[in-house]
């Protein structure tokens, strides 16, 4: 991780603290990296991969996050999904948006505070059908204390940020 991506992560971090009072950790999740510069609007890998390899019907079938394999894998809105099974990729090809996440897999808190954020696989909740994810633990556990005002805000956020590199938020 280069020096002003470890820099961009802290402060990412430090801000989150700020806005949650002292809440969020201090804590970058290293092997997370994402490019901070980019504009596009989806979460994705430098191989266009989203949900960092993770199976996106496992969160949904298996509540819980299942690592992906090449082997298996899906496009969609120019991101690559990767699948623990072949089932679980014609699943998703029958109806991908029910199982892309919101906010381009983008963390939902973060979309809250108008930013765009990062995600640990781990940290998800599926809600009303749809998948969100968030940044860390600590993040998660604030966004929890108001999943409807918090997904409410995050979509009332998400046209104006989308499109907008996230070290300019």
């Amino acid at each position: 991780m280069s020096i002003l991506m470890k820099r961009s992560a802290l402060a990412g971090s430090l801000a989150l603290a700020i806005a949650f009072g002292g809440a969020a950790a201090f804590i970058s999740a290293p092997g997370f990296a994402y490019d901070e510069t980019s504009t596009a609007s989806i979460n994705v890998d430098q191989q266009d991969v989203i949900l960092k390899g993770y199976d996106a019907v496992a969160y949904f079938k298996e509540g819980a996050p299942v690592q992906g394999s090449k082997e298996f894998s899906a496009s969609y809105e120019g991101s690559t999904y990767l699948f623990a099974s072949a089932e679980n990729r014609d699943a998703f090809k029958a109806d991908p948006a029910h199982y892309a996440p919101q906010f381009g897999g983008f963390c939902a808190m973060g979309a809250a505070l108008g930013k765009k954020l990062d995600v640990d696989p781990s940290q998800f909740k599926v809600v009303d059908g749809k998948l969100y994810l968030n940044v860390n633990a600590d993040v998660f556990k604030k966004w929890e204390t108001d999943i409807p005002g918090h997904i409410a805000q995050a979509n009332a956020n998400w046209p104006g940020i989308k499109d907008k590199a996230p070290n300019t938020l």
